[in-house]
């Protein structure tokens, strides 16, 4: 068999997810309506300027995934994380989901996701070098 291997190009990235997402669909059925379902949100100050946000995705298990939560730092500490991280997982309760994930570094925030009630399944070590990757979940219903 002759193949090669090539950069992708525009569409390419979404043709292979499509795939892969098809296949994932036909062994096992998806729960909700909508296959992936956008649940980001931030948090403004008077003058319009983001201090806050959480870039989250509910996808097609009622399972949602949080990718990037950022507090501006002159907020840190003053209960804004855990306010929006609270407002997405509402959010997404009432939406039909039972199961939160993601992953930080131990640079970043894994006490702040501990004190909000996630537990540690999971701890990459050494990335980058001489650091831990550290993957948490939180069920937030038992549907």
């Amino acid at each position: 068999m002759n193949y090669k291997i090539e950069n992708c190009k525009d569409g390419d990235a979404d043709y292979i997810i499509d795939r892969l997402v098809e296949y994932n669909l036909s062994r096992v059925p998806a729960e909700q309506e909508t296959l992936f379902d956008t649940l980001d949100k931030k948090i403004t100050d008077d003058a319009g300027k983001i201090i806050a946000g959480c870039i989250a995705k509910m996808y097609c298990w009622n399972v949602a995934y949080i990718d990037t939560l950022w507090v501006d730092s002159e907020y840190r500490g003053k209960g804004v994380g855990a306010r929006l991280l609270s407002e997405i997982e509402e959010s997404a309760k009432a939406k039909g989901c039972y199961l939160i994930h993601l992953d930080t570094f131990d640079f970043q925030a894994k006490e702040f996701y501990e004190k909000q009630g996630y537990v540690v399944f999971g701890v990459l070590d050494d990335c980058p070098k001489g650091h831990c990757r550290y993957f948490l979940k939180k069920v937030i219903s038992t549907l």
